[in-house]
């Protein structure tokens, strides 16, 4: 029988799967600790030149005698608002007579928020201000190369060795960024980390899948991002109560030793062992869990039909480009995924540039990415994937082009509303990433599905590479629109990408492409109309079988099920 239908038999989410899907949901929720711990790690808070010679400086006020001296050594400078401070990257270069300024070498911090960042300990400050940006954009390189290192990794040597590499790396790398020396290592570390952090959700998430029988793995497949916001709270309660960066770079490294010890109780994936022959071995893990759910397995239950389902032969995703409307199908959606990570990422970052409360925004943002999520369940199959990923993304989009009014026509008390739009845009920035898997993956042909999806993965990782430079952009540039400038930008290309992917067909309620040709012709008129509208094919029946098959069933998740060479990773 297929595995499917092993699954059907043996209870497609049964007590044993449950207990399976807990242990790898737990991942997530560390990884969404160092995915935006540098929110808070890495933030900028006010600071100015040192005093020169002045060994107990500090940028709160000592007294009357201590802003003497301050300044009659640091020239004061007027921004663009009128409002004058004190130089945060010059000092006089002659303390008793004339104005003329050098550059200086070091700073002191206001310590109000945080006793102590990365920001201030390596000094990414004027001349190196950019640097931040390329800290946390080597860290999403990072992601980059272990999505492709370990994806590879988990079909040659298995799913649960991997993991447990993963896991060891991850924990290694989170606790030596805390003890990191120089901006070096420190850098050196993150990137590392950032391999570590996507390989363990990436095989997390695989292990716990294929272990989800066909109708449960749509649920299966939102409620883990579930967990990736439960995370995102854990670490904003962590930075509120953890003040000094290196406490909690440590403290949010400690669960993955929860993790290490789950480690020994998941077992192999079933299909992985299937795919190289260790039949016995997958099995054995599947006689258990019928017997934790209390289901009778036949004598034999693998035969030739589920050795052929696991190895059949994909096709190449370069045939995807061999006509014009594929090839135009296919940059749409390469870009939409670009953008939706890239703005995701972004406005994520872009919190601690916000005016407010760093946690209060930083907790709010959370709030609305759960609200994306949920109703993303209750609306996919409603109102149609275009219908909904085209009206995220314009809401979004829209929302985060609207911050340019309270800073053309407000003023430092309407600074609120530019950070309401901003948690707005992050709301259809969630829902749109969480739409596209679904949307994507059906739009792509069985025989590429996967490898398709592997494209995507590819063009949403460097969208995480861009973010941080995107989300820094004010602080670079400078100028009046600083605060709203990363919001512009974002809000442009989410709107260009949401109206670009109004050119894509309809995937809900279809017969989805099997082939190349299929995919030609698919979203075309000529296809028989159903209900409000929605176009089926000859058997309503059939179409919604076929489509519950792709969304439920082996080919709907971006990972392979099939061992293929080709996984990717939510997030």
């Amino acid at each position: 029988m297929k595995f499917d239908t092993i699954l059907e038999h043996l209870g497609e989410f049964g007590p044993y799967q449950k207990r399976l899907y807990l242990m790898v949901c737990v991942p997530a929720i560390t990884c969404a600790f160092q995915s935006l711990l540098p929110v808070f790690s890495m933030a900028l808070p006010n600071f100015r030149c040192a005093t020169p010679g002045l060994a107990n400086d500090t940028y709160k006020s000592q007294g009357q005698g201590h802003d003497v001296i301050v300044n009659g050594s640091i020239p004061w400078d007027r921004d663009e608002d009128g409002v004058s401070t004190l130089s945060e990257c010059s000092v006089y270069t002659n303390l008793t007579a004339g104005n003329d300024t050098r550059e200086c070498t070091s700073w002191v911090y206001d310590k109000t928020t945080f006793t102590s960042t990365a920001q201030s300990e390596f000094n990414f400050v004027c001349g190196n201000k950019a640097w931040r940006a390329t800290s946390n954009s080597l860290a999403f390189a990072g992601g980059l190369t272990g999505s492709f290192v370990f994806g590879l990794a988990s079909d040659l040597i298995g799913r649960k060795k991997t993991y447990f590499f993963n896991v060891l790396l991850h924990s290694a790398s989170c606790i030596g960024i805390a003890f990191s020396p120089n901006m070096v290592i420190f850098n050196a570390l993150r990137f590392i980390e950032g391999m570590a952090n996507s390989g363990l959700y990436m095989v997390a998430y695989v292990i716990g899948m294929e272990f989800v029988g066909p109708s449960k793995r749509v649920i299966a497949g939102m409620v883990i991002d579930l967990f990736w916001c439960l995370g995102l709270f854990i670490l904003g309660a962590a930075a509120y109560c953890l003040r000094d960066w290196h406490h909690l770079q440590l403290a949010l490294s400690a669960p993955s030793a929860l993790i290490l010890i789950m480690w020994w109780f998941i077992p192999e994936s079933p299909r992985w062992l299937l795919s190289r022959g260790r039949d016995a071995e997958a099995e054995q893990i599947i006689r258990k869990a019928a017997e934790v759910n209390g289901v009778d397995l036949p004598p034999k239950i693998f035969d030739k039909s589920t050795l052929k389902q696991e190895n059949q032969p994909q096709g190449k995703v370069w045939e995807m480009f061999t006509t014009p409307v594929l090839f135009i199908r296919c940059l749409i959606i390469f870009f939409n995924w670009f953008v939706i990570s890239m703005v995701y990422y972004g406005l994520g970052l872009n919190v601690q540039n916000l005016s407010g409360d760093i946690f209060l925004n930083f907790t709010i943002a959370n709030i609305m990415e759960t609200v994306a999520y949920v109703l993303c369940i209750f609306l996919l199959d409603r109102t149609g994937r275009k219908k909904l990923h085209c009206g995220s993304m314009l809401l979004g989009g829209i929302a985060c082009l609207a911050t340019t009014f309270p800073v053309i026509y407000g003023n430092s008390y309407h600074m609120w509303i530019t950070t309401a739009l901003s948690m707005i845009g992050k709301l259809g920035a969630s829902a749109a990433f969480g739409i596209i898997y679904v949307f994507s993956a059906e739009l792509f042909p069985t025989v590429v599905r996967n490898s398709g999806m592997g494209v995507n993965s590819l063009f949403s990782s460097v969208g995480g590479v861009v973010a941080p430079y995107i989300a820094d952009l004010g602080i670079l540039l400078g100028g009046s629109l600083e605060t709203v400038l990363p919001l512009i930008v974002f809000g442009a290309v989410t709107v260009c990408a949401g109206l670009l992917s109004l050119l894509l067909p309809e995937t809900r309620r279809q017969q989805l492409p099997e082939n190349i040709d299929d995919a030609k012709t698919f979203g075309k008129a000529s296809s028989k109309k159903g209900l409000h509208g929605d176009t089926f094919c000859d058997s309503n029946t059939e179409a919604d079988k076929t489509q519950d098959e792709l969304q439920q069933g082996d080919n709907y998740t971006s990972f392979n099920l099939q061992g293929s060479d080709v996984i990717t990773f939510p997030k």
